[in-house]
């Protein structure tokens, strides 16, 4: 069997050797192009690199709130008869906000008052008693002591007889002992009427403390009754109610919620890789949409959330007119003052706390880029941590056409 073999077409050689020389030269051709471009200078802005004394904030963002707040409890079980305000209104310390009712307080308060006045009328009469009981000691002392004088005028008459001779002995030593006798009678009953005296001391401060404590009784279940009516306590608004009409309450269950409206603080959310910086007292510009308000950083939380630290600022200048509780804010944090700091002005497009490429000028007719680390943007000033020195000047106006090109040639 006669095998035939097929001849290969040699332009068929010359076609993929063509193609192959093509594709170099093509490649060739866009690593060039990559490579260089040239770009008019009048088409570019560039602006320099600057060294100098730069006070560094950060941006923070939050909301006002009441500086000022009040929880209002439940003063005793009760229910709840009348609602008066509804969250959002403005109220004063004395405004109620609503009613609770309590047919047993009042009962209480009732008995409590029937028992204080039967206390103090006891008391009035214990005291007439005891005046009663003073002035029988009092009368006994009176006695005794005109007994005294009877047996000293008896002393005397006999004394006088018996320089006469006609008195005998026993008649005047019989009258002496009267006055000796009567005269201890006397201290007797004065030690007595002071024992009494010092006894019905006691037993009133006695009742006067029970008394007392009976008033203490009263006023607390009073007060009580009064709080059933509940009032805001502070001037400001109501922020939350936590019951409805009809519901029953128990004593110390949460009522409503008041906050100051004038009495303002911020809460401010603070990058977490800044908060350590950040110290207590840090100056605060507060921007309200309606002007700026100052403040300082009272408190700093430790625990972060979603990338940020809580803080808390206090109001130290006037607030403006749409100041209110919940009204978002944005604020300049001071952070710490760099003496030497290398920066540019803020650019569009270069973003703080990253590492970017720009184009850097060489020399007057080249520029190439570069990798740059940048720092924070404080008074749109831009600072520069890692690859760039001062007097760099670097292209400022979009080169997002140029991106792919590693250098670039000016012309003039």
């Amino acid at each position: 069997m006669e095998i035939k073999l097929l001849k290969q077409k040699p332009w068929k050689k010359w076609l993929a050797f063509s193609l192959f020389i093509a594709l170099i030269g093509y490649a060739a051709f866009a690593v060039s192009s990559k490579a260089i471009k040239e770009v008019a200078y009048g088409t570019l802005t560039f602006q320099t690199v600057e060294q100098g004394a730069i006070d560094v904030y950060t941006n923070a963002y939050g909301e006002f709130y009441s500086a000022k707040e009040r929880l209002l409890t439940a003063p005793a079980m009760g229910k709840v008869a009348e609602i008066l305000v509804r969250p959002g209104t403005k109220i004063t310390t004395e405004t109620i906000i609503l009613l609770l009712t309590n047919p047993k307080l009042e009962q209480e308060v009732n008995q409590a008052k029937g028992l204080l006045a039967q206390q103090q009328a006891q008391r009035e009469a214990f005291k007439y008693e005891q005046q009663s009981l003073r002035l029988n000691y009092q009368g006994r002392i009176a006695d005794i002591e005109a007994e005294i004088e009877k047996a000293q005028l008896e002393l005397s008459v006999n004394e006088n007889l018996m320089d006469l001779g006609v008195s005998s002995q026993i008649d005047l030593q019989r009258a002496k002992l009267s006055v000796k006798q009567q005269t201890k009678r006397l201290k007797f009953e004065n030690e007595k009427l002071i024992q009494f005296v010092e006894m019905q001391g006691y037993q009133l401060t006695q009742r006067d403390i029970t008394i007392t404590q009976q008033e203490s009784q009263v006023v607390l279940l009073e007060k009580q009754l009064e709080d059933m009516h509940v009032k805001g306590g502070i001037s400001g608004s109501l922020q939350s109610l936590e019951v409805e009409l009809g519901q029953s309450v128990q004593l110390g269950q949460s009522l409503a919620k008041v906050g100051s409206d004038l009495a303002l603080i911020a809460r401010l959310r603070l990058p977490q890789q800044l908060a350590d910086q950040i110290d207590i007292g840090a100056l605060v510009t507060i921007n309200t949409q309606k002007g700026s308000v100052k403040a300082h950083i009272s408190r700093i939380e430790s625990i972060v959330t979603n990338g940020s630290v809580l803080a808390e600022a206090v109001i130290d200048s006037e607030l403006t007119s749409n100041a209110r509780p919940s009204l978002s804010v944005s604020a300049q944090v001071f952070v710490k003052h760099e003496t030497n700091a290398t920066f540019i002005k803020q650019t569009s497009g270069l973003r703080p706390r990253s590492k970017q490429s720009v184009f850097v000028k060489t020399n007057k007719n080249t520029v190439v880029q570069r990798e740059v680390v940048f720092g924070e943007l404080s008074q749109n000033k831009l600072m520069i941590i890692e690859g760039l020195s001062i007097g760099d000047e670097i292209i400022s106006s979009d080169t997002r056409h140029y991106e792919r090109f590693k250098e670039l040639t000016l012309t003039y």
